[in-house]
């Protein structure tokens, strides 16, 4: 039962020229594509396989500032304005509303850590209550539990990870640029050292410029053109319910479960932090650099099992660009869900709300979340190949700030100013020791 996913259709040809090329179909390929193509640019967005079929439509579909590391805040401010105007610029529904996050905790030293970001927050002028416990208790009725606090962010929201890519690839082809499914990128073609084209499978697409937003696959990407870009996935388990459910919030998060209504009036249901660690070469390659995350997040995360071989978006193989490469074994990234986690999350989303109990479970699925060794993502044109942008490494973050990071991107191409500071988020930093820089959330 996989993960709800809206299709779309690809554009008839492939174009032999492009001003630029984005190389992943998630949120925030898409997007970036978006941003350029309203600028006046022709992209062309390949996908290996479907417009937002890996961790894009996986995820909760949170978009929120709440509990966001300081380097990222900036981007995830900018990033629900953007949602909010996407509709209404595009005539397309990505899903997104400003329905608020609610958190829930009967855990003091958990609330204290609400607390200190409530603070850091008043700052920088993002709006979040603190809850007490009456307050807290009242808000969170619905569980029928008595609370000692809680946090609710009202300006933050939710998007439909169905719809949101898809729905943003219309938007492209709107303005005149391409999409392309099934249509993996094998490689890069250079000329006096910078970006002169893109190698697919269904032909050459010259350009000076490349955006690689390939979400899991980017590191293996990398290595083939001799860039080291440390990457580490982690397996996350989710499961759907159907609509029936009356009186719950839209969002929920708790220790033990958390919450989202879907479109559809269902719901996902999620544990936060139960990561699954698959062994793959690129992670022992990477394993000295995710010593300091490892550490700061060992709580949550278990071994996994042989998943990450048998994907094979970790590998430390070289392809060539005239035959098959693994991107085109595995056009989507299917994980099998560990069923210890769907059904302990489910025994525990009905014990906390038992308005669940009329639903039924209609999905469950997992999904890789790639990770940077410090938990931010890496953005930015790597120095030694000229026109050649990464935007990958989002660490469970990037469907929420995608619309940012893809302005962000955008910008970088025009040469615009740019929506938010480039400087946390360039790639160059992974040269370095990230020790004492691991995001806090």
């Amino acid at each position: 039962m996989p993960a709800p996913l809206c299709l779309i259709e690809s554009s008839p040809i492939l174009p032999k020229s492009a001003d630029t090329v984005v190389i992943g179909g998630g949120i925030v390929g898409v997007f970036a594509a978006y941003y350029l193509a309203r600028s006046g640019l022709r992209v062309a967005l390949v996908e290996k396989g479907l417009i937002g079929a890996e961790q894009s439509s996986r995820n909760w579909g949170w978009c929120r500032q709440q509990n966001r590391d300081a380097r990222e805040l900036p981007m995830a401010t900018k990033s629900l304005d953007l949602w909010e105007r996407f509709a209404g610029d595009t005539g397309e529904n990505a899903g997104f509303r400003r329905c608020g996050l609610f958190y829930l905790s009967n855990d003091e030293q958990e609330i204290a850590g609400w607390a200190r970001w409530h603070d850091f927050a008043q700052t920088v002028d993002v709006t979040t209550h603190m809850l007490d416990g009456a307050t807290a208790t009242e808000r969170g009725r619905a569980t029928g539990r008595v609370w000692k606090g809680g946090v609710f962010s009202p300006t933050d929201g939710i998007a439909d990870p169905a719809n949101a890519a898809p729905a943003v690839a219309r938007a492209i082809v709107k303005l005149g640029s391409t999409v392309h499914q099934n249509c993996a990128a094998r490689g890069l073609e250079t000329e006096g050292g910078r970006v002169s084209g893109v190698v697919t499978e269904s032909g050459v697409i010259r350009t000076k410029t490349v955006i690689l937003a390939g979400g899991a696959w980017a590191s293996s990407f990398c290595r083939q053109l001799g860039i080291r870009f440390p990457q580490a996935s982690i397996r996350s388990s989710i499961l759907a319910v159907s609509s029936g459910a009356e009186g719950l919030p839209d969002t929920l998060h708790t220790s033990g479960v958390s919450i989202t209504r879907r479109g559809d009036g269902g719901y996902t249901l999620a544990i936060s932090g139960r990561g699954r660690v698959d062994l793959t070469a690129q992670q022992l390659r990477f394993s000295s650099q995710f010593i300091p995350m490892f550490l700061k997040r060992r709580k949550s995360l278990s071994p996994g099992g042989l998943e990450g071989f048998r994907s094979g978006h970790e590998s430390l193989k070289h392809w060539r660009l005239d035959r098959p490469t693994p991107m085109e074994h595995m056009r989507i990234l299917d994980p099998r869900p560990d069923r210890a986690t769907i059904e302990l999350t489910h025994a525990r989303a009905v014990e906390l709300l038992p308005e669940l109990r009329k639903t039924e479970i209609t999905a469950a699925w997992a999904g890789y979340i790639d990770s940077t060794p410090d938990g931010v993502p890496g953005i930015g044109e790597i120095p030694t190949l000229p026109g050649f942008i990464l935007a990958a490494g989002f660490s469970g973050h990037g469907f929420g700030i995608g619309p940012g990071a893809g302005h962000l991107i955008a910008d970088m191409v025009t040469g615009a100013e740019p929506i938010v500071d480039p400087l946390p988020y360039h790639p160059s930093r992974f040269a370095s020791s990230v020790w004492g820089k691991v995001a806090d959330f």
